[in-house]
């Protein structure tokens, strides 16, 4: 009798085993397919839409600019950089919702964003609207799309083969924060073209205190700036103020943390 419930309880232990197996192999199998469609729509992106690069012209407005003779922070060493400009057409006729092109400079993070009515479409859908796990890259429903608003928001899945925000793990990173010419984002969108310098990057465990898009005071924009700024793993040399104009790049490091990025605007130029 013991012996029968010996194999028994040794069938069901490799049944589990076996169970498991199949379900893992299933699951890889699902990641492995979301990322071969997610490189063809990248693909496809990139044979349809050109990134310029655009010098500064009569249009070009520095934003709230620091002192010259203030040589701690290196504001005008990044003014000089050159803005990147795309045509949204091609792109809007495979989504309306497309509402932007963003470049984070040391990553590989160079796709259009998009917006949706909530939060959660965009995290299991592609581009093209088409279901893929591995979603794309979103900016907050909340946040106007015409105009950037205190804190703009922008998500996507940290994608274990560096897709999405997947590269984005880098800027926790010394090899990254390291190199001064990393610490740039350029935003394209439909009426402008825009450069933003990084002031912050950090992991922190899950929370939503770094996603605030009102304030009702200067007060209280400049305690919630301090605060994401004393969250960095380096000292980007950055003077914030109330009248700063911020974005915030989220992605998960894993199930129960962020990376986060946060940049303030430094120059722009109207497309019309």
């Amino acid at each position: 009798m013991k012996k029968k419930v010996l194999k028994a309880i040794i069938l069901l232990f490799m049944l589990v085993c076996l169970g498991l197996l199949v379900y893992s192999g299933y699951q890889i199998f699902l990641w492995g397919k979301d990322n071969k469609e997610i490189d063809k729509q990248i693909d496809e992106i990139e044979e349809k839409v050109e990134v310029e690069e655009k010098e500064d012209s009569e249009k070009t407005e520095v934003v709230n600019p620091v002192p010259k003779e203030d040589k701690s922070d290196p504001y005008w060493d990044y003014i000089k950089v050159n803005l990147i400009d795309v045509n949204f057409d091609e792109l809007k006729k495979t989504n309306k919702d497309v509402v932007g092109w963003i470049q984070v400079a040391g990553t590989t993070v160079n796709y259009p964003f998009v917006q949706g009515n909530n939060n959660s479409y965009y995290l299991t859908h592609q581009f093209n609207k088409k279901y893929n796990a591995a979603g794309w890259v979103f900016m907050d429903y909340r946040n106007n799309k015409n105009n950037f608003d205190k804190n703009t928001i922008i998500y996507a899945h940290g994608r274990l083969n560096k897709t999405m925000f997947g590269s984005l793990k880098k800027v926790i990173k010394k090899s990254w924060y390291g190199n001064p010419d990393n610490h740039i984002v350029k935003i394209s969108t439909p009426t402008e073209n825009t450069l933003w310098q990084v002031f912050s990057t950090y992991s922190i465990k899950t929370t939503n205190d770094y996603l605030q898009i009102d304030f009702d005071s200067d007060k209280e924009y400049l305690d919630f700036l301090t605060k994401l700024q004393k969250r960095s793993v380096y000292n980007y040399r950055v003077k914030l103020n109330a009248n700063d104009k911020i974005i915030s790049l989220s992605t998960c490091k894993n199930d129960s943390e962020k990376i986060v990025l946060h940049a303030k605007l430094i120059k722009r130029e109207k497309k019309q």
